[in-house]
């Protein structure tokens, strides 16, 4: 996993400052008007929570939890986006952290927020171990990723559907232009990849949701509303420990 992490801390790095000023302009549409209004409708009422905001980024989510009346720590690994995350949220803690050993102790938070991460890593398996530790026996974990099927697929210029590449393909990386001539590499996983691991380290799933564009930006950006109105980009998990739903009853 370190090669994945070191490739994923230079990108970040290198376009920290520009990526946070693009994300707080109001003009990405991913995720101010779909990703993030599905995510935030599942965590719920966080109000008095403690939440840990794995790969925060630039404390974007941060900010807005703690609004909640959440309280908040993050985790990161690149040293730009925690410098501005400092400065935009002096009151929470963020760190730069190994996924895979949470400098956290164990059932510490009530939720962990993972949005648009994991897909960068190839084995789950011992972030998830992790995240399973630092939750308390009721706690959440939410996560969002980009969708399963349409990882596979995309439109091509007539708006039709052209395959990318084998939906069961699990083992190949997937490449594709990100942002300001940026290549990004994510792994892609299978509906039925991600429930097994989930329940074998120990979650039971409690909601998930495909994202579809708020209304606001069916004006703001029309392209991009009528193509995730017919296709979902994203989606977001919920999951709780075992037992989670019998202790809510």
């Amino acid at each position: 996993m370190t090669k994945e992490i070191d490739k994923i801390k230079r990108v970040y790095n290198l376009l920290a400052k520009e990526y946070h000023q693009l994300r707080v302009s109001g003009k990405k549409f991913h995720n101010e008007y779909l990703e993030m209004p599905t995510t935030l409708k599942l965590l719920g009422n966080v109000k008095g929570k403690k939440v840990l905001d794995w790969g925060y980024g630039t404390g974007i989510y941060a900010k807005i939890l703690a609004k909640k009346g959440a309280i908040v720590k993050g985790i990161d690994i690149s040293n730009k986006e925690i410098e501005i995350a400092k400065r935009e949220n002096p009151k929470i803690e963020f760190k730069i952290a190994n996924a895979e050993k949470l400098p956290y102790k164990n059932k510490e938070f009530d939720i962990v927020l993972v949005s648009l991460s994991l897909n960068y890593l190839k084995n789950w398996n011992s972030v998830l171990k992790e995240i399973y530790r630092v939750l308390k026996p009721n706690g959440i974990f939410v996560f969002s990723e980009g969708n399963p099927v349409s990882d596979s697929i995309r439109f091509n210029e007539n708006r039709k559907i052209d395959i990318r590449r084998s939906y069961f393909d699990e083992k190949n990386p997937v490449k594709i232009p990100w942002w300001n001539g940026v290549i990004m590499q994510f792994y892609h996983k299978t509906y039925g990849t991600i429930i097994k691991l989930l329940r074998k380290h120990g979650f039971e799933l409690l909601d998930y949701e495909d994202s579809f564009p708020i209304m606001q930006a069916k004006k703001k950006f029309p392209e991009d509303y009528a193509m995730s109105s017919l296709l979902p980009y994203f989606c977001t998990w919920k999951w709780g420990k075992k037992g989670f739903v019998s202790l809510m009853l």
